[in-house]
């Protein structure tokens, strides 16, 4: 829940900047580190970036 709110406010935040926000798709377990990620789930959670509006 609190990722989800942080993801909402920066959102928020940012858009008016005229910046595209994405959020990287599923795969990736929250708090994992990025390190010990294989490259496919990285690839694919990258390639299934969502839009946040």
């Amino acid at each position: 829940v609190e990722g989800e709110a942080t993801a909402t406010y920066l959102s928020k935040l940012i858009s008016p900047l005229g910046k595209k926000i994405t959020r990287i798709a599923r795969g990736i377990p929250a708090g994992s580190n990025l390190e010990f990620v294989d490259e496919i789930t990285l690839l694919r959670a990258l390639e299934g970036r969502n839009v946040m509006s």
